[in-house]
């Protein structure tokens, strides 16, 4: 597991330090830092993976759209280049990488300095590291299929594989991943299979639904159909059942596919679900991360991260020790540690505050009435 992540002259960090846990969330004002340190990463995540040839791309890869390599350089930065490195506290390991800038028109970086070996958990192959962006895939009727192994294939960047995934399993095309483990099985639900957990914990999280994905010879696409619980249910297209459906699950067959080892980053996993739902997919992130899977979640939802708390304040198999929270403000990043009862160590200003903020000068205003 990667404990610590330091960032030297990386867009808006000159020089950086985060402690990462099985559960890191990242919260805080807009364009404060938080996609950054996802970014971090990611970059780090292809210089493990690099071919050889040192050329790390700057779009393209993992969704990402990060323009020429000159604006992602600090501004107090003295050299054309910038730093990552990745320390892991129980084994008493360290490993950096050092980013160049070719030209400043440049598309893409080159890794000056790479360690010999890099971080187990960043050379998962296919669903082992899985990032999911802010933008996924909304409602379609078609979805695309991957060439990738089915050993390999992940849910995808977007979500656009999760169809495939899906009926892959279903149809036992596939010798690995192929049932969720012990410690995810919804309560409900003690099948394995990961469409039958995926159908248990998407009623639990968004509403009580029924899923088929199937990937049918000779085209080359996958379909999801969705039907209402209960004897009358009808068969459901993508786009009748709204985006909160569309970008959930993805989330949650990523989750549900993890072993220990394995990183899975959320972006946004809020986006499309009512207050309630956010607040169980928190709960579920929660139990993926007390599960042996390094879980790092980006959101700007205090439902989800109440969801989180309760994993741990509830005995989930999330100790408050395991998880962290960092709150990206104005000026810098604040740690905030859980108790086990799932209370917050400290409160800074602007971190989830705005309810009462507002309903304050809603009762100033009463008042002046």
């Amino acid at each position: 597991m990667i404990t610590e992540l330091g960032i030297r002259n990386f867009k808006c960090f000159s020089d950086a330090e985060f402690d990462l846990r099985s559960l890191t969330v990242l919260t805080g004002l807009n364009g404060s830092g938080k996609s950054t340190v996802v970014q971090a990463l990611l970059l780090a995540r292809q210089a493990a993976q690099s071919p050889g040839d040192g050329m790390i791309k700057l779009n393209g890869p993992y969704g990402l759209a990060l323009g020429e390599a000159q604006e992602l350089l600090h501004p107090a930065a003295q050299q054309p280049e910038f730093h990552v490195r990745l320390r892991d506290d129980r084994a008493d390991a360290e490993w950096s990488y050092r980013f160049g800038i070719p030209t400043e028109r440049a598309l893409h970086l080159t890794a000056e300095a790479s360690p010999g070996q890099s971080p187990p958990a960043l050379c998962q192959q296919g669903s082992g590291f899985t990032y999911l962006c802010a933008e996924r895939l909304g409602p379609r009727d078609l979805l695309s299929v991957s060439a990738e192994p089915p050993d390999e294939l992940g849910v995808g960047v977007r979500g656009e594989h999760t169809a495939q995934v899906l009926a892959l399993r279903q149809e036992r095309l596939t010798t690995r991943r192929l049932t969720v483990r012990e410690p995810l099985l919804h309560p409900d639900s003690e099948v394995p299979l990961l469409r039958t957990q995926a159908e248990a914990w998407a009623s639990h999280i968004i509403r009580p639904l029924q899923i088929t994905a199937q990937w049918a010879p000779g085209i080359a696409a996958s379909t999801i159909r969705f039907r209402e619980a209960g004897p009358y249910g009808e068969v459901i297209r993508p786009a009748n059942t709204g985006f909160g459906v569309s970008y959930a699950l993805p989330i949650i067959v990523a989750g549900l596919m993890t072993e220990p080892g394995d990183i899975l980053i959320v972006e946004n996993p809020e986006a499309h679900l009512h207050p309630a739902g956010q607040s169980q997919l928190g709960r579920f992130l929660a139990q993926v991360a007390g599960s042996g899977v390094q879980v790092v979640v980006e959101t700007h939802s205090d439902h989800v991260l109440n969801g989180a708390r309760l994993g741990v304040a509830e005995e989930g198999p999330l100790s408050s020790q395991e998880a962290i929270v960092h709150f990206f403000g104005r000026e810098e990043a604040v740690p905030i540690e859980l108790t086990s009862r799932g209370e917050l160590t400290t409160w800074p200003s602007g971190f989830f505050d705005q309810i009462e903020d507002d309903l304050g000068r809603l009762a100033r205003a009463r008042r002046r009435r």
